[in-house]
């Protein structure tokens, strides 16, 4: 018996996904956990799997489509099966027949998707037509000034997608360089040109909304680092049944951050539509560095955790983004992000804010540094931390005084005795 195909809840504040690509074809033998298509929501992008053996029987939505979740996007069954009760018996079979009907019927056939725009393009006259196209396409095209008039989108029902909008923008460069400008004629050679979408485009245009929105500056300091690689050096050697032998650096750094934060309720919020809205408690985000590009999941209540717990929920988390399993709603809902380079031998960076959040502390290497401690000079074990906050609404006194307490914390830092 045929089986659906059912584009899955990537979350409770996910309405729909975008289709990517589609790793298979119709007609095309699939393997049950087998990957079928690559799909997209406003923070990450996740492969769907194949629920079953047998053929891809029938695409109900073309790459390019916002499509609402749990809705049917595929069929999966025996060469030859009759499927028309999913086509057109099912629960969904209006919009459905809709879909396919676009193929021979100029009007477009989705009016009710969620996220599916439509804007008066003024005409010579003053008439309008209408124009459809994805939100995410309508804020780029206007922050970027592209006329819409005569744009042909490409997506179903000549719906304007983001591409679509990126290539105008491209031409509209081109055009204003002149024709002898470009990779090809100005430098000689093979060259590689690749697209940039899923995860990367949506870090593109988080980081540039980010920095065009807020008026952001960063603090460096450094802290003795002693302290803290004293522990975890005791951990590592811990009797087993605690559970702590792989606690990580990281993992001390978040649960003192989180502490800290904790007494700095100015740092630990949000700022958006001229507000500031802080929160009781901290939930921490963290860097993650995968395969498909850097995502930040979200330790909840990160203040209130035991250090083991810190641990065990961050190993989590970070085994999910690796694994492309992330739940959407663990990527959102930061008050404070923390980002680690210094595995990678960076000494200090300029981290960027995650918007809303007002507050994001990068941390670097720790290298041998010369101190002076009573009058002798001394090398020591230094970590260097730094500090990027929101001007508009974090002076620079206060964010001083939580990068100062902070210091104190990681050089004084003793494994608490509960643990």
């Amino acid at each position: 018996m045929a089986v659906e195909v059912i584009m899955p809840r990537q979350g409770q504040s996910v309405e729909s996904c975008l289709i990517l690509e589609w790793k298979k074809r119709e007609g095309e033998r699939v393997e049950a956990e087998e990957i079928l298509c690559i799909v997209e929501t406003d923070k990450a992008t996740f492969e769907i799997e194949a629920p079953a053996n047998g053929v891809l029987l029938k695409t109900l939505y073309e790459e390019g489509s916002d499509v609402p979740v749990l809705k049917r996007i595929a069929v999966i069954g025996k060469e030859g099966e009759d499927i028309s009760f999913f086509l057109e018996d099912g629960l969904d079979a209006g919009k459905e027949k809709a879909q396919r009907s676009t193929e021979q019927n100029s009007e477009p056939a989705m009016e009710t998707e969620p996220l599916v725009s439509e804007v008066n393009q003024p005409l010579v006259g003053g008439s309008e037509k209408r124009l459809r196209i994805s939100p995410r396409a309508g804020k780029l095209a206007a922050a970027k000034g592209i006329d819409l008039e005569g744009l042909t989108g490409s997506g179903p029902g000549g719906r304007i997608l983001v591409r679509d909008i990126e290539e105008a923008i491209e031409e509209a460069l081109r055009a204003g360089q002149g024709e002898t400008a470009g990779p090809l004629n100005d430098f000689p050679g093979p060259v590689q040109v690749r697209p940039v979408e899923g995860v990367r485009r949506v870090i593109s245009e988080r980081l540039h909304t980010s920095l065009s929105t807020t008026a952001q500056y960063t603090l460096n300091t450094s802290a003795a680092a002693e302290k803290i690689l004293s522990c975890r050096e005791r951990l590592k050697t811990s009797p087993e049944k605690a559970g702590m032998r792989n606690i990580s650096l990281n993992d001390l750094l978040i649960f003192i951050t989180a502490g800290v934060l904790k007494h700095h309720g100015e740092i630990n919020g949000h700022y958006t539509d001229n507000k500031v809205v802080l929160f009781d408690h901290v939930h921490l985000g963290f860097a993650v560095d995968t395969p498909m590009g850097l995502l930040v999941p979200v330790i909840r209540f990160a203040d209130s955790l035991s250090l083991k717990d810190i641990s065990g929920e961050a190993e989590r988390l970070k085994l999910a983004c690796l694994a492309r399993k992330i739940n959407p709603d663990e990527l959102s809902g930061a008050t404070f992000t923390l980002t680690n380079l210094g595995s990678l031998g960076i000494e200090s960076f300029t981290p960027i804010l995650n918007t809303p959040q007002m507050g994001i502390l990068g941390v670097g290497s720790i290298h041998l540094r010369p101190v002076e401690r009573e009058g002798k000079i001394e090398h020591v074990r230094m970590i260097s931390l730094s500090l990027t906050l929101n001007h508009q609404v974090i002076d620079g006194a206060p964010g001083a005084r939580f990068l100062s307490e902070l210091v104190k914390a990681i050089e004084s830092f003793e494994q608490p005795q509960h643990e």
